[in-house]
Formats: structure tokens, sequence, C-alpha cells
């Protein structure tokens, strides 16, 4: 009987310690599957996120180039409108240098004034 208990113990001895490591090995390699599906799900998302921020980048440089071409027509705008008014205004000091161009301003803005009070005065 002695020899019998040996036996069983031996056995248990040896084929626990296996059962015991296949059984860990065999649930570290499900945890080891299982850390790796969590790993593909966020590099998943992950992927998702930074094709989301570059289109989103792509999408405000379009918009950055957009309106820089604006900002330079209405650069281009003011310079040509600035050179307009300079031009208008040397006309005006030549006006108003010439006393019959004073009379004649004097005569033209009356004229304005009186027709802005009479528009608003009928109506």
């Amino acid at each position: 009987m002695n020899a019998r208990r040996d036996y069983r113990n031996n056995k248990a001895a040896l084929f626990d310690g296996i059962e015991e490591g296949g059984i860990r090995a065999s649930s570290s390699y499900s945890s080891h599957e299982i850390d790796e599906q969590d790993n593909e799900r966020a590099i998943d998302g992950l992927q998702d996120r930074v094709i989301l921020l570059k289109r989103l980048s792509g999408d405000i440089n379009e918009e950055v180039d957009s309106h820089n071409r604006m900002l330079d027509r209405m650069g281009n705008d003011m310079d040509s409108s600035r050179g307009v008014l300079s031009g208008t205004m040397d006309r005006f000091k030549m006006v108003f240098e010439t006393k019959s161009s004073r009379r004649m301003f004097t005569l033209v803005a009356s004229f304005v004034v009186i027709f802005l009070v009479i528009y608003y005065l009928t109506r």
C-alpha cells in the first residue's frame, strides 16, 4: 500500500505541476490574446483619430490658403484705392487753392445741402 501511495503522490506531483503549468500557460496565452485584441482595438481607434486629424488639418490648410488669397486681393484693392484717393485729394487741393473754385465748391455744396433738406422734409 505504501508503494501505491508513493505512486499516487509521485503522479500527483508530476502531473499537478504539468497541469498547473498547462493551465497557467493557456491562461497566460489567453490573457496574451486578450491583451493583443485590446491593443489592436486601441490601435484601430488611434488610427481613426489620426485619419480624422489629418483630414481636419488638410481642411484647415485649405481654409488658411483661401483666406490668404482673399487678404492678398484685399491688400491689392486697398493699395489701388489709396492711389485713387490720393489723386482725388490732390484735385481737391487744387480746387481749394483758387478763389473762384472755392466759390464754385461752396455753391455746389449749398445746393447739395438744400436738396438733402428738401428731400428729408418731403419724405
